[in-house]
């Protein structure tokens, strides 16, 4: 269907005001438009410094946050891994003390004697120098008393006494050493030492 078309007849006369109307709304903001940007540019370092101030603010709060967890971190690591370190020292002592035991116990089926059994004998053979330095100090003087009467004059009557005692000394057998080189002195304390 086909609508006709009604001549175009000129505005009312009253659209004039409204145009007008438009035109100074159009104005306005316009202007408001202006003046915003105007405000903005005025207030906008201003605003632009403070939002630098606020974020510099929470940079170091954050940080600050970042921080302590970081060393808190780092102190739950230290402290772990200190508990990791004492927990596997005590494990070595543990395994040390299991093979040093062991080791012992073959030592001593081999015969060879422990360090303790080595101590008691060091203190053994020094009670044993001691004894014979308490002898050895004992026999000079009484080789002093011998050498006191051997000064003597020797009597008549003691010479048959002197015969009797070379003879009896003549009496017992000898016995006599024969001395080896140095070189086989050698070899032989070699293989008993072996």
């Amino acid at each position: 269907m086909v609508k006709k078309l009604h001549p175009s007849s000129p505005p009312p006369s009253d659209s004039t005001p409204l145009s007008g109307s438009v035109k100074d709304s159009a104005q306005q903001i316009w202007q408001a438009g202006l003046g915003a940007f105007a405000k903005a540019q005025a207030e906008g370092t201003r605003a632009f410094e403070a939002l630098v101030k606020e974020g510099t603010a929470l940079q170091r709060k954050t940080q600050s946050a970042a921080e302590d967890r970081i060393s808190e971190a780092s102190h739950r690591m230290t402290h772990m891994a200190t508990d990791i370190s004492s927990k596997a020292s005590g494990h070595w002592d543990k395994l040390e003390n299991i093979f040093e035991e062991r080791v012992a116990k073959a030592l001593n089926k081999l015969g060879v004697p422990s360090a303790k059994d080595i101590q008691v004998l060091i203190a053994r053979i020094d009670e044993l120098k001691l004894s014979v330095q308490k002898l050895s100090d004992e026999k000079p003087k009484a080789s002093a008393k011998a050498s006191a009467v051997r000064r003597k004059p020797p009597s008549k009557a003691a010479a048959p006494v002197r015969a009797a005692a070379k003879s009896a000394k003549t009496a017992t057998p000898t016995v006599k050493t024969t001395r080896r080189p140095a070189a086989k002195r050698k070899a032989a304390g070699s293989s008993a030492a072996r």
